[in-house]
């Protein structure tokens, strides 16, 4: 299967791993520069698909470094990362050559999202000269293991794959419901096509409906060319939407209207263009309370839910953790050039007692912690740090003396410990956008990702 060359140029190491990281996970081939001399060497070495640039780029003259992009690969969109307080880049980023751009800090999906879009989208121009598969990100075996609950979900997603409806992938977050999204579409009468995906947790109601429908040019202020979106892109193959609960309430007639009628409008469009996808919907909520609540419309509902198909949760299947420790063991041994991995008995016997509030997410990453502490092939008992178990137990008592400044900032520091650091997961777990939590993390001095003062 061919991968997406996809260049990383940004002078902070810390952003460029990440990205570099992320899309490496994705399925994506990835190289990357800090300067404008490494960003020269490697379009002429690795000869990229697509490049992420930092924009303005401090290591380098940005303008002369797109010039050179353009007169090498004239084809090759560039997705330009703008710092917030940039506010005329994006009009020069535009102007000087760049595809889109995205505002810092960035959503790595979206990120993806956006590569995705715009590298299939070259696929329709005739001078294109992208080697894209509609069939990514590369499809993961979801069925490891042979408990009763894995073999009944086996079972139930084969005969859905066959199909063309809608299908609704319910499961506690880290359960893998992207991965078996991913693996009905592999299986399926789309499996040639395009594989988009899309997190709607946390979006604006704008940025999500130009995300998923488009927008013409001019449709709003930023809106400097016309971009399709992933309905688009993904014409006569397959959606994922992740957290679908959590998709505005006004955007949510448009998509019913793509699902009955096979049609969308872009924003600022006067014109229906048909489409033809197949949906596959996720969401860790309960939907029929959000119908209840009047959050979630129960026409969509029940038109995304006509194959329900339930991902069990990891301590419903705790035998099926040795086969899945194994495989991630093996993973991360030859990601890091290291011998095979043996885990010891006591440590397993720790691995299947523990509850795994964060499912196959959480154990793939108890087991990378313990690579990375173990100094040799075996890991053992006290290799194994479980800490969603020790942050899950801390009573919140602490945080419910002081002043109620005192007391928000103690429990968002508590909830983005307890999420791992997660932007994402801690703000759809207190309730707010992304935005408005890392507008707490400054007031409050809480840095990035860590959860920690």
């Amino acid at each position: 299967m061919s991968k997406n060359r996809i260049l990383v140029i940004d002078a902070d190491p810390v952003i460029r791993t990440g990205i570099c990281n992320y899309l490496a996970t994705c399925g994506q081939s990835v190289a990357e520069a800090a300067t404008e001399h490494d960003a020269q060497l490697q379009l002429q070495k690795f000869r990229p698909d697509a490049a992420v640039l930092d924009f303005p780029f401090p290591n380098g003259n940005t303008l002369h470094l797109l010039q050179h992009m353009r007169d090498r690969a004239p084809s090759m969109p560039v997705i330009a990362l703008l710092s917030q307080s940039a506010a005329d880049a994006a009009i020069r980023a535009i102007e000087n050559g760049a595809e889109q751009f995205l505002h810092k800090p960035v959503e790595l999906s979206l990120l993806h999202a956006v590569l995705l879009r715009v590298l299939t989208s070259q696929r329709h121009r005739p001078t294109s000269a992208v080697s894209l598969s509609p069939s990514q990100p590369e499809c993961v075996d979801p069925f490891r293991g042979s408990s009763r609950a894995i073999r009944q979900m086996r079972e139930l997603a084969t005969r859905v794959a066959d199909s063309e409806s809608p299908v609704l992938l319910q499961g506690e977050t880290g359960s893998g419901k992207g991965v078996m999204a991913n693996w009905i579409h592999h299986n399926g009468p789309r499996s040639q096509q395009a594989f988009l995906d899309l997190n709607c947790a946390g979006l604006s109601r704008e940025l999500l409906e130009s995300e998923l429908f488009g927008h013409e040019k001019g449709a709003f202020t930023s809106a400097l060319n016309a971009k399709q979106g992933l309905i688009e892109v993904a014409d006569r193959g397959t959606v994922f939407l992740d957290e679908i609960g959590d998709i505005d309430l006004q955007v949510q007639p448009k998509l019913l209207k793509v699902l009955e009628n096979h049609s969308f409008r872009r924003l600022g469009d006067v014109r229906d263009r048909a489409v033809n996808i197949r949906l596959i919907s996720a969401t860790h909520r309960d939907l029929l309370d959000l119908v209840r609540q009047q959050k979630f419309r129960s026409d969509l509902y029940f038109r995304i839910n006509i194959v329900p198909l339930r991902v069990p949760a990891l301590r419903e299947r705790p035998e099926d953790i040795p086969v899945l420790a194994q495989f991630f063991l093996s993973q991360l041994a030859q990601g890091r050039d290291r011998s095979e991995m043996v885990i010891e008995k006591p440590a397993m016997d720790l691995l299947q007692q523990y509850g795994w509030p964060g499912n196959v997410r959480e154990l793939r990453n108890v087991l990378e912690r313990a690579v990375v502490l173990a100094e040799g092939d075996r890991l053992t008992a006290r290799h194994l740090q479980f800490q969603s178990a020790t942050l899950s137990a801390q009573p919140l008592a602490h945080s419910l003396r002081g002043t109620l400044r005192e007391m928000e900032r103690a429990h968002i520091n508590f909830v983005l410990q307890d999420e791992g650091g997660s932007i994402e997961r801690s703000a759809r777990r207190l309730g707010i956008g992304r935005s408005s939590l890392y507008c707490k993390m400054k007031r409050y001095d809480i840095s990035a990702g860590t959860g920690r003062p």
